[in-house]
């Protein structure tokens, strides 16, 4: 027989309690990277505060000046802004769910999805 190990159910999961580990309030509707996981906070979260990051989701995020994103491209978020993932650059936080023209201020990106972390490991 296989070995068991117990869990118990915590939370739904597409948001997650998140702990403003800073000095200042992070503002709600803030993206946040924490390592490989990409987010957006639910409500203003005060210095050493809990509150809720959304993991899931479709969301509108400032990107690359004079970059065309292709939908379905694997995207990281560097330097404060969205540019396509290549190689050797940070954990993909999701994919590009539209185009996004050059001159576009903003992509839309599917955060956190499987096909952005396998996209990841295979680079490795």
């Amino acid at each position: 027989m296989a070995k068991t190990t117990l869990a118990s159910y915590y939370q739904r999961g597409e948001s997650i309690d998140y702990t403003n580990s800073t000095d200042e309030t992070i503002p709600a509707n803030a993206f946040v990277v924490v390592g490989s996981l990409a987010g957006v906070t639910g409500t203003e979260i005060p210095p050493r505060g809990v509150g809720s990051l959304h993991i899931e989701g479709v969301f509108s995020l400032p990107k690359k000046k004079s970059e065309k994103i292709e939908m379905g491209s694997v995207v990281v978020f560097k330097d404060d802004a969205v540019e396509k993932a290549g190689e050797g650059t940070e954990a993909p936080i999701g994919i590009a769910i539209a185009e996004a023209a050059a001159e576009d201020e903003t992509v839309l990106v599917k955060i956190n999805t499987n096909a952005a972390k396998a996209a990841a490991s295979e680079a490795v």
